[in-house]
């Protein structure tokens, strides 16, 4: 199969490290023009300098209304919107105070959201658009150390499945990718908040895999651009019929059939 996205522009949005970097890199490489996203001018412009290709720099925070318009001033139309943007954090239920709870659904939720109603109308108007969100197996197994973040991705799973209703038979498709176990920079801290700081780092993934996610059937993390290979397909003209799903790249983590 080629993954042709010539003539395409797309937004990911934080975009400067982890799986949101290697998903921009990865459209990049299939030909779409690509706007790089982060709260700072200074980490939008060092990401770019590790990939290639057609991009361009958008920072601004867009958990924020202005941070948003912001993007839509410096790239009034998108073809294929990622929403990556999203922070974690293992924190006790019972201490997880209001702030919280809306900072983890602003972040996580809000800011697609917010995104979508910019850009699905001018998609649905051309015929053609992709939006993506990056959920989490957190949305299906609810992550005891973190159910804030859990729900928020749980809410992310109705969002998409909602707005591609809202985008029936247009030519517009809308999915979600639940992604599981990844490794980035940031689940590294994340495990070492876990396991034994001292242990070296393939013994600390295999610990924390076998304490905390003893589900997953690959035993392993999951690589960032294996993320990014399903966000590049389906932004493809290949996965056309693929809208309203919930797709998982989690390892096999959760344990059902379906989602």
């Amino acid at each position: 199969m080629r993954l042709d996205l010539s003539g395409k522009t797309a937004l990911v949005t934080g975009s400067t490290q982890g799986i949101g970097q290697a998903i921009a890199a990865g459209l990049a490489a299939a030909g779409a023009r690509v706007g790089v996203n982060g709260r700072s001018a200074e980490s939008v412009e060092r990401a770019m300098t590790e990939m290639s290709g057609d991009l361009v720099a958008v920072p601004a925070d867009v958990a924020t209304a202005e941070g948003a318009d912001a993007v839509r001033d410096k790239l009034p139309h998108v073809d294929i919107l990622v929403n990556n943007l999203g922070i974690f954090g293992a924190q006790r239920a019972l201490e997880i105070t209001d702030d919280d709870w809306r900072r983890y659904f602003e972040v996580n939720v809000l800011a697609a959201v917010r995104l979508t109603r910019a850009y699905l109308p001018g998609m649905r108007e051309r015929g053609w658009g992709r939006v993506q969100y990056i959920a989490s197996d957190s949305a299906v197994v609810i992550p005891a150390e973190m159910i804030h973040y859990g729900v928020s991705k749980t809410a992310l799973l109705a969002v998409s499945r909602g707005f591609a209703k809202e985008a029936a038979g247009s030519g517009v498709t809308v999915n979600c990718v639940v992604a599981g176990p990844t490794h980035t920079g940031g689940v590294e801290s994340f495990v070492y908040e876990l396991v034994d700081r001292n242990l070296p780092w393939d013994e600390a993934q295999r610990e924390f895999m076998r304490k905390h996610r003893p589900q997953s059937l690959l035993q392993r993390l999951i690589e960032p651009a294996e993320i990014a290979n399903m966000v590049v397909y389906l932004s493809s003209p290949l996965a056309s019929a693929t809208t309203g799903g919930a797709i998982r790249v989690d390892g096999g983590y959760v344990d059902a059939i379906l989602p």
